[in-house]
């Protein structure tokens, strides 16, 4: 096989398993992209508000873009690979087979809310939320893994027996790439269970008791740099370390450079999320933030408030597929700026429930405000701003949380590209949004985190220099009608919570 010369150069590999596809990345000593593989995966609705993925669908995926990959860029060169994922979402398999007991249940996926109302009447709502920092909801991993044990025949009693294992995606992967050797997870993707107990460090025997779940199905938890184990030599022909792992936010956060106290992020995907780093001490939320483990500059644990937005791009997602209001999601910009304003209609796109800083897992998506007049642009306008709107209400939760005021806003994701949607979103913030020139930042955090471990970068400072801005978006809205938008928004939301 012939190489170019660039590709004879040690590189990183980044596997970023997102809700909707995976990507793939090849990063140089400088931290740019070498090149970018991508490959969407099914979605699977079998109920209302029930989502779930095929576990064997995303390992095939993600095995075709490796071997693409490595059939580009010579595995002999690969200095590590980095793994980051859609978190919450559960996978339970067989040790022995290899193979999924069923379908891997989403993070939207709300099929758990009775399980939850269960446990909020029998009084563990604080006793969850203290040992977690998060709150009592079907969004997180423990009342999924409950579901799987209780719903699919055999399973807990082979869980109970040491035949089964669960994993987010980090974790299936890891097992698939090391030939099943490796059962481990990062401490970022544990503090998303609702079974870890964020100032221990460690899974929680009670909460593990109150959701009647066998110790030996979960796996080891590590620092998110460092050594996971090694590809199986049967897959590329060589044996590469596996040295990052991250849930998708965290690796964001430390993809945008975010190490220090008080830096933050929003990243625009399907959802919208929103991290501040709060360093080495622990903040719980009175405003509906999740308080978090996050990563330090050397990958180790440290923390974060977070807001979580569940249907962000996914929106604009919708009104290209269900109401086929536009062919591309790209077209959305330019449709928007068709209009002068939305004409009064406001969507509030909370189709699998209101995460931060409402959590409410009973409501559902509205549209408001609608006229004889309104046409698809502004619809499609709307649910852009509807977007922006659910940001502006997790940066006004950290503010009252923190006291801060917050002056720039690092993005990232998919959306950013969205012109609009950026400007809006500096519009109603108030402040500055500065979009890098690598808006995969996710993919790049991971990336970071299997280079520090392997000693491709020596320190963080190095990683410091990689981030570059591609465009500050700074305010110009009128107050005026800022504070007219921001009205109309709430009232959607009233509406919403009073149907």
């Amino acid at each position: 096989m012939k190489f170019k010369e660039f590709k004879l150069e040690p590189f990183i590999l980044s596997i970023d398993a997102g809700t909707t596809g995976i990507t793939v990345l090849i990063l140089d000593k400088q931290a740019s992209i070498c090149k970018k593989y991508y490959k969407e995966f099914t979605q699977y609705y079998p109920q209302s508000g029930w989502v779930e993925h095929n576990g064997e669908e995303i390992w095939s995926a993600t095995l075709m873009l490796l071997q693409s990959a490595f059939h580009d860029f010579s595995p002999n060169n690969c200095a590590a690979i980095g793994i980051t994922n859609q978190r919450e979402t559960t996978l339970i398999w067989n040790r022995k087979t290899g193979k999924p007991i069923h379908h891997a249940i989403v993070w939207q996926c709300r099929r758990t809310e009775e399980i939850c109302s269960k446990l909020k009447q029998a009084g563990y709502e604080d006793l969850i939320s203290e040992k977690t920092g998060l709150i009592l909801d079907s969004y997180f991993s423990g009342t999924k893994i409950k579901w799987l044990l209780d719903n699919v025949d055999g399973s807990r009693a082979n869980a109970e027996k040491g035949e089964l294992a669960f994993g987010t995606i980090d974790s299936w992967l890891l097992w698939k790439l090391t030939g099943g050797s490796i059962h481990s997870t990062d401490y970022t993707n544990a503090s998303r269970t609702m079974l870890f107990n964020i100032d221990e460090k460690k899974w929680d025997n009670e909460l593990l008791q109150i959701l009647d779940i066998p110790t030996n199905l979960l796996p080891e938890v590590n620092n998110s740099s460092g050594k996971f184990g090694k590809t199986d030599k049967q897959l590329f022909g060589e044996v590469i370390p596996i040295t990052g792992i991250a849930g998708d936010q965290q690796a964001a956060l430390f993809g945008q450079g975010c190490f220090e106290k008080g830096n933050t992020k929003c990243t625009y995907g399907t959802g919208c999320f929103l991290l501040i780093n709060t360093g080495d001490n622990r903040i719980n939320s009175t405003s509906g933030l999740l308080t978090t483990i996050a990563c330090n500059p050397q990958g180790e644990p440290s923390y974060a408030l977070e807001g979580s937005v569940f249907i962000g791009g996914a929106v604009i997602q919708w009104l290209r597929d269900e109401l086929q209001l536009l062919v591309h999601a790209k077209d959305s910009e330019a449709m928007s700026l068709k209009v002068e304003n939305s004409n009064g209609v406001v969507i509030v796109p909370a189709f699998t429930g209101l995460g931060a800083p409402y959590w409410d897992m009973n409501a559902r998506g509205i549209i408001t405000g609608l006229s004889r007049g309104s046409n698809r642009n502004h619809i499609v306008r709307a649910a852009l701003e509807g977007i922006a709107f659910q940001v502006y209400d997790l940066l006004e939760s950290i503010s009252k949380d923190l006291d801060i005021d917050i002056s720039n806003l690092n993005v990232d994701g998919g959306a950013v590209a969205n012109n609009f949607l950026m400007q809006f979103q500096a519009d109603i913030l108030q402040i500055n949004i500065d979009r890098p020139k690598n808006i995969e930042s996710t993919a790049l955090g991971a990336g970071m985190l299997a280079g520090l471990g392997v000693g491709f970068w020596k320190n963080p400072s190095e990683l410091k220099e990689v981030r570059k801005t591609d465009k500050i978006f700074y305010p110009t809205m009128s107050d005026d009608n800022r504070i007219s938008l921001l009205s109309n928004w709430k009232s959607a939301i009233r509406k919403l919570q009073y149907t």
